[in-house]
């Protein structure tokens, strides 16, 4: 059933990935737990280690997009002939907040502006137009000018501080990221940030404060088989016990095929 779920999230064609941090008992080491997320499916997979071998094994080969933030991990999986990467605004609005202590009244500014593209989306939701042709409209009636405003404003402002301070590392990693960060505005199906694999990874976060870590390799794979679906219930709205319950029944006698 897990070998399906990774199989049915390469041939989605928008796809959200992270990883965090998990420590092995066994190795004395840090493993990590990657998730894949689209917007009917989660599935996690853990990892030895960080490098580009695990999104590429999961991703390698498919077409679409992958929205990431900017770890060179994914590198491999957005080649040429692989996806398009697609950057996460909330990473950069992330840093102008970091950066809001040095430079208030500039990178206040830069907020107000990725403010006004997070508005658009709002209204969207409300609307029930997400991934719609006007969803689409919307972006390019008023998202465009608001990120074309964002890059005059970050043009303007690129050497108002140094390079290393915080406001100067924002506006950098803003323009090394514009053309990924604006990729969403061509592509209604595409989320303005990667808040949502984030979000999936919590589940872990709150596990290091309690079970702390995981034996091995075995254990970590293991762990990420039954959390990914748990949380592709939750996703889909089915109760996991009583999922649980029936699969573990009949799995033994289910058809492959028909999974």
């Amino acid at each position: 059933i897990y070998d399906r779920l990774l199989e049915s999230i390469r041939t989605e064609h928008v796809v959200l990935a992270d990883e965090t941090p998990l420590l092995m008992q066994k190795r004395k080491k840090r493993g990590y737990v990657w998730t894949f997320r689209t917007d009917r499916r989660i599935a996690y997979v853990f990892a030895e280690g960080r490098s580009g071998a695990t999104p590429s094994r999961v991703l390698g080969g498919t077409s679409g997009v992958l929205l990431v933030d900017g770890y060179t991990g994914y590198n491999a999986v957005v080649s040429v002939d692989g996806r398009k990467r697609a950057a996460c605004l909330a990473h950069v609005r992330r840093k102008f907040f970091e950066a809001l202590g040095s430079a208030p009244e500039l990178a206040q500014e830069a907020l107000d502006h990725i403010l006004a593209l997070y508005r658009i989306e709002q209204i969207v939701r409300e609307r029930g137009l997400v991934g719609s042709a006007e969803h689409a409209a919307l972006r390019e009636t008023f998202g465009r000018p608001a990120m074309a405003r964002l890059l005059r404003f970050l043009h303007l402002h690129r050497d108002s501080y140094p390079p290393k301070s915080p406001f100067g590392k924002a506006v950098r990693h803003a323009l090394r990221s514009w053309r990924a960060m604006t990729l969403y505005l061509r592509d209604a199906r595409v989320p303005i940030d990667n808040n949502p694999s984030e979000q999936a990874l919590r589940v872990f976060a709150l596990g290091r404060k309690n079970f702390l870590f995981v034996g091995d390799l075995e254990g970590g794979t293991n762990l990420a088989v039954l959390y990914s679906l748990v949380a592709s219930c939750e996703q889909a709205g089915v109760n996991p016990y009583a999922y649980l319950a029936d699969v573990l029944m009949r799995v033994q006698t289910h058809p492959a095929s028909r999974i």
